[in-house]
């Protein structure tokens, strides 16, 4: 039912194997390589066309450049005020959500549970013209408060979904244990429940914070100006009317990159924890 462990196979399977793990592994990186050559090369090398070669010399100043040539500090700070209130928000709501349909037991429960999840498989790009109208009309189009409640609105779902599950995988006698003793839900909830998620609260922040962090469709849906725009919308900026700037926007690309990979690794032993709690009895 399961595949067998590598070590358990055949010799030309491992063989096999080692050579076509290091072989993927190049094809994955190989745009994320060639960004990286591209941000160091000089402008004139890509007006040359030398668009796949070794740079002529390593142009680091073009990191330097990004900031002073464009706005994308703003952007980048944009980003991290759309960002922060999504994480907080998604995952404050859903720990409530999620212990409410996992731990209470009534009629409309497993309703309110698809809901949530139904919302998951509802291509996003459909909603783009209700979405835009909406924020329109509530005054919230072209601001960081509108693409915020936008977001945590729309991941407030999946979030559901994996607390739920979490809470339900924790032991029923805790809870059960602390009514008989007299101790109120909400009580419950957080000197008992809450700490106990705290390796799915790691996981799911890390999650929802790369998610829209890397959000580019709706972020140049709702919003226009370089006041608002999130860094992956703004990036775009960096081409001038006549002339791509690729360098730029390569350098720009990686330095928009940094902030994701380094609260993954700072939450690294939380997160795999989180993932990884409940797998195995």
């Amino acid at each position: 039912m399961f595949p067998r462990p590598i070590q358990q196979t055949r010799v030309t399977t491992q063989i096999a194997y080692r050579i076509a793990l290091p072989v993927a592994l190049i094809i994955w990186l190989l745009p994320l390589l060639g960004v990286a050559m591209t941000s160091l090369k000089p402008a004139s090398d890509l007006a040359k066309g030398n668009y796949f070669g070794w740079p002529s010399h390593l142009a680091f100043v073009n990191y330097a450049d990004v900031f002073r040539n464009s706005p994308i500090a703003q952007y980048i700070l944009n980003s991290f005020k759309v960002t922060i209130p999504t994480v907080i928000g998604a995952v404050a709501l859903s720990c409530m959500t999620g212990f409410a349909l996992a731990v209470y037991r009534f009629r409309l429960n497993l309703v309110i549970f698809f809901i949530f999840v139904a919302g998951n498989f509802v291509p996003f790009q459909i909603l783009m013209v209700p979405v835009r109208d909406l924020t329109l009309q509530l005054g919230l189009y072209n601001t960081i408060t509108g693409l915020a409640l936008f977001h945590i609105s729309f991941q407030t779902g999946f979030c559901t979904l994996f607390m739920r599950n979490f809470i339900r995988a924790l032991p029923s006698e805790l809870i059960e244990a602390a009514r008989v003793e007299g101790v109120s839900e909400v009580k419950i909830f957080w000197y008992i429940v809450l700490p106990l998620m705290r390796p799915a609260i790691a996981a799911l922040s890390v999650l929802v914070f790369t998610f829209i962090w890397n959000d580019y469709f709706w972020a140049t849906v709702l919003t226009n100006g370089s006041s608002t725009q999130p860094v992956t919308a703004g990036l775009y900026s960096l081409n001038g009317q006549w002339v791509a700037q690729w360098q730029l926007v390569s350098a720009g690309s990686l330095v928009a990159a940094l902030p994701p990979v380094l609260m993954f690794f700072a939450m690294q032993r939380h997160f795999i924890a989180g993932l990884t709690l409940g797998a195995v009895k």
